[in-house]
């Protein structure tokens, strides 16, 4: 009984939040295809027929998985943090923490609810692609695989810092100042391959870099780094991450004044 009870409370937070970004689907879903439209127009189209091929393929096949990668990171990022800090605004949260369900619940009913808008805005983003170029897949599972894992590990980190955010402004410094710099030098625009040796290995330091290969290769069948590390680095932070969001709402830390 009292795991139907914890799959209940599940399903229900998760409902709840797929209502709340499709419910304001004008400003949740329509932005991003608009973003990603006129970055295959610019980069796709206009600068991608100077710059030819890159790695053996079109330019514009070359950067599609990485801005889908791009579209769903931002999105199932700020999906969990800007719901989950609303929660704690409202005092909504309160009533979660004294839910009698594990904090497991509570923090996968969020997460799940981060990862539904990341996959949705993926999919829209791979449609609007689909007007540009022809999408080949070359490895399905692999393909479904990174994207699910990248989106739940930035789902997280979007509810970590949910917690810690103590205002609106808080949640937006991060994905400003952190984020978008890391997945725009995540190779989503080139080859990690065509830089010097020592950025190279700077690039190799930011884990949005095997997030990018692991899924172009679902697409392309090419990586500039090892599928094996890069499954590593996506497992390794989802584990870094929960544990460090359980921890926090173990403690209340952020949550109860």
């Amino acid at each position: 009984m009292s795991q139907q009870l914890y799959f209940t409370a599940f399903k229900s937070i998760v409902i709840k939040e797929i209502y709340r970004f499709t419910r304001i689907w004008v400003q949740t879903l329509v932005p991003p295809a608009i973003t990603m439209t006129l970055y295959f127009v610019i980069f796709g189209n206009l600068i991608g027929s100077r710059i030819g091929q890159m790695s053996g393929v079109s330019y514009i096949d070359f950067i599609v998985p990485g801005l889908i990668m791009m579209s769903v990171i931002t999105n199932s990022y700020s999906n969990v943090a800007s719901s989950f800090y609303s929660a704690k605004f409202q005092r909504n949260v309160e009533e979660l923490l004294v839910a009698p369900v594990p904090n497991h619940v509570l923090i996968l009913g969020f997460v799940g609810g981060g990862v539904a808008r990341g996959l949705a805005v993926g999919c829209i983003v791979t449609l609007v692609a689909m007007f540009f170029t022809d999408i080949q897949i070359h490895n399905f599972p692999m393909l479904a695989v990174t994207v699910l894992l990248t989106s739940f590990a930035f789902a997280i980190a979007g509810f970590i810092n949910a917690v810690f955010a103590k205002s609106f402004d808080d949640i937006s410094i991060i994905p400003t100042f952190i984020l978008t710099p890391l997945t725009y030098l995540g190779g989503v625009f080139y080859s990690i391959s065509l830089l010097p040796e020592f950025w190279q290995g700077v690039s190799q330091a930011n884990p949005i870099v095997y997030m990018i290969n692991a899924f172009r290769y679902g697409f392309l069948g090419f990586t500039d780094v090892s599928l094996t590390l890069s499954f590593s680095v996506i497992i390794g932070f989802i584990v870094i991450f929960y544990s460090l969001a359980y921890h926090l709402v173990e403690r209340g830390i952020g949550l109860r004044s």
